[in-house]
């Protein structure tokens, strides 16, 4: 069939397979440029199929020459519905980890259930022995706890509504949006849901099934961002989860010695979770554009090379005084925000063009979903 983007709100639902394809192609050929990251070498990355968690599974493999087991939780095409981007993007890195002799097998169900969790260690225990490193990556909306229990996560504030400038993604305009309050069954649910208390399960579950290498790392993605956005994020029910990954990550490390824990703050990216939350994604355009102007504007895979190769297995990992690698040093720069502030104030529907990178935001959500390369001909006729 011939696919073309359905775009609705926040999200594309549908996903080309040779776009994904090229995505995936793109981002093996960076890390192979690159050149070698002398790191680990059996790779657990849970969250794997789109982000920085599929750039994270891309670096260990083509930058370490590492095996990797991928869990996610994607789905198939169906009659003429197309697969998930997250299923085309796994398919093309499984094809070209087999031509590069790596191996490469995923796991696709719920990462939160005790039922993959088992399948991994016992997949872990025939293929690979061990692992060294195990990358947390999940983003999810819902979570279902093994007494039955189902939370869902909220995108809201933890104080009083707040009101602020938000870009309509339909329209290209800049318009006020207002978040509501989260009750606090919807706190709760966020913390279940994007925590640390699924993370800490998984290392619990490994740890105590011998599969974890002596002196394996895991780390976890997080974001804190600006001011400007923290009443949304930082200070809102998604940060107080952040937050609860955090401390879970102190926690491990004073428990235990079997592995090191780490939080990797990472930089403000276009991702499926991060299209959804409001005023967030006109910061993003701004801050897109001043980037670009400074030449500090990092993708997905950019962000995790550079985790690889400076902070994470450069000898001695670079943390921050409260632990944590700071990978959004770029985008915290003081100029830079000062100049997103600058034209905060400014933007409104008629200069957004002008003051923020709507075209490189767009780029980016479409390539999520496998579109808008120029190497693709989307004419085409396409096996989904």
């Amino acid at each position: 069939m011939i696919v073309e983007p359905k775009v609705r709100e926040f999200i594309c639902t549908t996903a080309h397979p040779t776009g994904c394809a090229e995505n995936v192609a793109r981002q093996v050929k960076y890390v192979t440029e690159k050149g070698t990251i002398q790191g680990p070498k059996k790779v657990l990355v849970i969250g794997a199929s789109t982000g920085y968690g599929l750039a994270s599974r891309i670096t260990a493999a083509f930058g370490c020459g590492a095996d990797t087991l991928g869990i996610m939780f994607e789905r198939p095409a169906n009659g003429r519905r197309t697969a998930t981007p997250g299923y085309y993007n796994t398919k093309a890195f499984e094809k070209l980890a087999a031509e590069k002799g790596l191996y490469a097998k995923s796991i696709n169900g719920d990462a939160f259930s005790r039922e993959i969790k088992e399948q991994t260690v016992e997949t872990i225990k025939k293929d690979l022995g061990q692992v060294d490193l195990v990358i947390y990556s999940l983003a999810a909306p819902r979570r279902t706890t093994e007494d039955g229990t189902v939370y869902t996560s909220a995108l809201k504030t933890t104080g009083e509504a707040f009101t602020e400038k938000s870009l309509d993604l339909k329209h290209n305009t800049v318009s006020e949006k207002t978040v509501e309050p989260a009750n606090p069954e919807e706190l709760e649910g966020t913390i279940k849901v994007m925590g640390g208390e699924d993370w800490e399960d998984w290392m619990d579950t490994l740890s105590a099934a011998g599969v974890l290498a002596e002196n394996a790392v895991t780390v976890a993605y997080s974001y804190i961002g600006p001011k400007l956005t923290y009443p949304i994020y930082y200070e809102g029910t998604i940060g107080r989860a952040k937050q609860h990954l955090h401390k879970t990550a102190d926690r491990m490390n004073e428990k235990q010695s079997a592995y090191h824990a780490y939080i990797s703050v990472n930089k403000a990216l276009v991702t499926q979770a991060s299209s959804a939350i409001p005023v967030v994604p006109l910061y993003f355009a701004i801050l897109y554009r001043i980037m670009k102007e400074k030449g500090t504007h990092e993708g997905c895979i950019e962000q995790i090379y550079r985790l690889f190769s400076q902070k994470l297995f450069a000898g001695q990992v670079c943390t921050d005084a409260d632990g944590r690698i700071r990978m959004d040093d770029w985008e915290m720069d003081e100029d830079t925000q000062k100049q997103v502030e600058d034209t905060w104030k400014k933007v409104n529907s008629d200069n957004v063009r002008e003051l923020a990178d709507i075209e490189g935001y767009w780029e980016d959500f479409y390539h999520m979903f496998g579109f808008g390369f120029d190497t693709v001909d989307y004419t085409k006729d396409v096996e989904i």
